[in-house]
């Protein structure tokens, strides 16, 4: 039945499940085990499924696809909105009915398996090197209370290292016992995060559209593999402002009255594509990137009277506006510099 809808509510033992015309009019409202769900949805016809984008949702999207049923996702801060009163599971499932019935609702894009499984090696490496920073910071802080003052960051770490390993330095052993330790553990970590990235660089050496992307200047090979792993379609995006706007990479607008009042970064899109994006503008920005930025061009004018930070965001936004043309165009990086002198 085609102009049936079912909204279903995701959880680890119990789906909720409200099924309705696109009228309006409700058909059944069912709570199914996990079990059950795949027999009933399989004897029901083909018709929309809508979940909330939430853990296994694209797992049960790609199930129902198989199945027949067009399916949608939805972002919870979407539905929130359309519940009644009282929020519980029935109520969730009527809510995502009634939130995509309404015409100007935007929607997530189910991921593949090959997508999920490079964000899942990508979110691994992430978690290594948050372990590390910690571990790291531990050391720091137990040798801080022993008189050893070091600098954050991780390119200190040698100075600790062959601090600990000097066995006439005043450590007490204990203390040393436990640096050591501590040096052990990093050690490891960092071992698992170069196997890590170097299963990424492998990820995009073989795909055709990481290879693409790595054309423009600050982008490596981390940051193809999770515009792949993280991002949709650019197709579902009409413009480069879109995608740069569903990265967050925008000001936040306050406007009212016909005038405009635009404030900071909204960070409300997806983090690790908007951060890598950043960080590989910054790295254009240093004292040895700047030597290959054009006299004149629009990036020197904005250093010559922006803050550096700054610029680089701005910079991540054209970066960005840049990646959906490369992908809905197929085409390689054109330096808009060397473009316009042509």
């Amino acid at each position: 039945m085609k102009d049936m809808m079912i909204g279903v509510d995701l959880a680890k033992n119990v789906f909720q499940v409200h099924g309705a015309l696109r009228a309006g009019e409700v058909q059944f409202r069912k709570k199914l085990t996990r079990k059950q769900f795949p027999a009933f949805m399989a004897r029901q016809e083909p018709c929309l499924v809508i979940f909330e984008a939430c853990g296994s949702a694209h797992y049960w999207s790609r199930e129902m696809e198989a199945l027949g049923h067009e399916v949608k996702l939805i972002a919870p801060q979407y539905v929130r909105p359309f519940v009644k009163r009282q929020k519980n599971d029935a109520a969730d499932a009527e809510a995502i009915v009634i939130a995509t019935r309404q015409p100007e609702m935007r929607f997530v894009a189910p991921k593949t398996v090959e997508q999920q499984s490079r964000a899942a090696v990508f979110r691994g490496r992430e978690r290594l090197v948050h372990q590390r920073t910690a571990d790291v910071n531990a050391l720091r802080a137990l040798l801080y209370e022993y008189g050893h003052v070091f600098p954050a960051g991780i390119r200190y770490f040698d100075r600790m290292t062959a601090l600990v390993e000097d066995e006439v330095s005043a450590l007490p052993a204990l203390i040393r016992e436990e640096c050591l330790d501590l040096l052990a553990q990093i050690a490891e970590k960092t071992a698992r995060i170069a196997a890590r990235t170097a299963k990424l660089k492998t990820l995009a050496s073989q795909s055709d559209r990481a290879r693409r992307l790595q054309t423009m200047p600050g982008v490596g090979p981390l940051t193809a593999v999770a515009v792949e792993a993280f991002g949709p379609d650019m197709v579902q995006f009409k413009t480069g402002r879109d995608f740069a706007a569903w990265l967050g990479l925008v000001p936040r607008q306050h406007s009212s009255g016909g005038k405009e009042r635009l404030g900071r970064m909204t960070k409300a899109g997806q983090a690790d594509i908007r951060r890598l994006l950043i960080i590989g503008a910054m790295s254009r920005l240093n004292w040895l990137g700047q030597r290959t930025i054009a006299e004149g061009s629009w990036l020197s004018r904005m250093l010559a009277r922006k803050p550096k930070m700054l610029v680089a965001i701005a910079l991540a936004n054209k970066m960005a506006r840049q990646i959906w043309a490369m992908l809905t165009k197929n085409e390689d990086y054109k330096d808009p510099a060397l473009a316009v002198a042509a």
